[in-house]
């Protein structure tokens, strides 16, 4: 009897648990603003760099709004570092575009002082390791202006995601970590914006510049 009352109580937490994952998920995703990247300038930079892990969803958008600029879409996804598992499933169901340049996270094929815009979207929580997420970051400063911004989004490890996503929480990386890695690689953040309590934009320019 006490087992039964367990299991029971445990499967009807389970199913609540995935009810609002699904239910979170849908908001975010299909009804939130998220997609409309309202982080981004109003007037059009000359240059964008979006770079991604094999999953790009933002290129189409910035064509859209900056028609006159010109995108640059990066993928360092590499299959020897970047191993979760959820990363290469989007990558089978949603394969880069002809476009699209391969790079190395501590390597961008750029001169330096290239972009005026950088976007980091739902990608660079898939670097693990701490000294490759800082070295990236200190290539996407080196390769935007002394004047540009890089915009990172990303869901984070905090009481929110918890909450809609249970355990799957740890995939996300804390503020803390985040914050760490921007000071270490030389970055200033003028401006966190929250799209949904589940969601953060970090505007990030070189050390020292004002917004």
């Amino acid at each position: 009897e006490p087992l039964y009352t367990i299991a029971k109580w445990g499967s009807i937490l389970g199913v609540v648990s995935l009810l609002i994952t699904l239910v979170v998920s849908g908001y975010v995703y299909d009804v939130s603003d998220l997609y409309q990247l309202n982080f981004l300038p109003t007037s059009s930079p000359k240059s964008i760099l979006n770079i991604h892990a094999g999953f790009d969803e933002v290129s189409p958008i910035l064509k859209s709004k900056f028609p006159k600029s010109k995108l640059t879409i990066c993928d360092f996804y590499d299959p020897g570092l970047h191993t979760e598992v959820s990363i290469k499933r989007a990558r089978k169901a949603y394969p880069p575009s002809a476009d699209t340049i391969k790079v190395k996270t501590n390597s961008l094929p750029f001169a330096d002082n290239s972009y005026d815009i950088i976007v980091a979207f739902l990608a660079a929580h898939e670097i693990r390791d701490e000294a490759e997420r800082i070295s990236f970051f200190r290539e996407l400063m080196r390769v935007s202006t002394s004047e540009g911004q890089i915009m990172v989004t990303e869901h984070l490890r905090d009481l929110p995601n918890f909450l809609a996503y249970n355990m799957g929480f740890f995939h996300f990386h804390t503020k803390s970590v985040w914050l760490d890695t921007f000071e270490q690689a030389g970055l200033r953040l003028e401006e966190e914006i929250k799209t949904t309590p589940f969601i953060s934009t970090f505007i990030l320019s070189h050390h020292g510049n004002t917004p």
